[in-house]
């Protein structure tokens, strides 16, 4: 067994299966087994099966952030790269500079031409400073609203692969109109003559995430977050205790399953257990799946009522009921 393995069992409530994979290690290193051994490994291995079934099957909203964020978990270009062999990155959003954060280019996925985005996080420090974590600057908004605007002109659809904590929220960024950007792209995808499709692969921080987020399908990983703050930033306003994060992160319903319940997200896209990372080719077959389903479903309906249905599905995300005035109103 290859020790990379105990890698992906990084977490608190993995540990009672990276132990046993531990000794399973520990034994593969053994040249004559006995037979006993040989037995021991046939249990550890139903042993670690049940333990995967019984900890990923009742997953909370804090555990499934964790996942969320793994450094092994497969980032948009992993994705990109795996849907498409043809792809052809475009960089700059002709005014200021190339957001490493946010990437775009063409590509095809069987025999559709499509334009792609998405956030894209580094895979070690150095990389991760090159990308910025992930965090989008406003150039990477407006590069990637160019993008959008050239899918428009050839009538291509869009791909949006979100993985963000959130926009860059420096000082740099705020004096170059982080704000307006994100609230200018907002406006301008829902007018966006050409299909397009949304899907969350890892973390989903809000404005960061909503910069490129407006879409005719909002699909998302079963092991992603969506929130209009991460768990942490919610529990420092509330408690004043970054350590509440895990009640944070229960209180905002910011998994699939409840925002798939709301209205928010159209479609959740399964996973297998433990997350991506454990298996990139089944979770890219079924975004492949879920992308054509998409292509399909919208050639069959008028764009002028795709747009329409574009601005509604907007208009719906925060509808709320006011009791007290209801009682008043009685």
């Amino acid at each position: 067994m290859d020790k990379k393995i105990l890698d992906a069992f990084r977490f608190d409530f993995e540990k009672p299966i990276a132990q046993r994979l531990q000794r399973l290690l520990e034994l593969s290193e053994v040249k004559e087994l006995s037979a006993d051994e040989k037995q021991q490994i046939k249990d550890i291995e139903r042993e670690v099966e049940q333990l995967k079934k019984e900890i990923y099957g009742t997953l909370n909203a804090w555990q499934r952030v964790q996942i969320a964020r793994h450094p092994l978990r497969p980032y948009a270009l992993d994705y990109i790269n795996a849907l498409t062999n043809d792809f052809i990155p475009i960089y700059g959003d002709r005014l200021f500079s190339d957001d490493r954060a946010m990437i775009g280019g063409l590509g095809t996925i069987d025999g559709h031409s499509c334009m792609f985005l998405g956030h894209q996080k580094g895979r070690d420090t150095k990389e991760n400073l090159m990308r910025n974590f992930g965090s989008a600057h406003p150039e990477g908004y407006r590069k990637a609203l160019r993008l959008m605007h050239l899918a428009e002109k050839f009538h291509l659809p869009i791909f949006v692969l979100i993985d963000t904590p959130g926009a860059y929220p420096g000082i740099g960024a705020e004096e170059r109109g982080q704000a307006h950007s994100i609230a200018y792209n907002i406006r301008e995808m829902a007018r966006i003559d050409t299909p397009i499709y949304v899907c969350v692969i890892g973390e989903g921080g809000s404005g960061g995430a909503l910069g490129v987020g407006v879409g005719d399908w909002i699909a998302m990983l079963e092991n992603a977050y969506y929130s209009v703050i991460s768990p942490e930033g919610c529990a420092a306003i509330l408690w004043r205790d970054r350590a509440m994060a895990p009640d944070a992160a229960a209180a905002l319903r910011l998994n699939s399953k409840d925002l798939v319940q709301f209205g928010i997200v159209d479609e959740e896209i399964a996973e297998p257990l433990g997350g991506a990372h454990h298996d990139q080719e089944i979770v890219v077959e079924r975004l492949r799946a879920s992308f054509l389903k998409f292509l399909k479903m919208s050639q069959s309906i008028p764009q002028d009522e795709l747009l329409e249905r574009r601005y509604e599905r907007i208009r719906r995300i925060g509808e709320f009921t006011d009791k007290a005035a209801e009682k008043t109103s009685v």
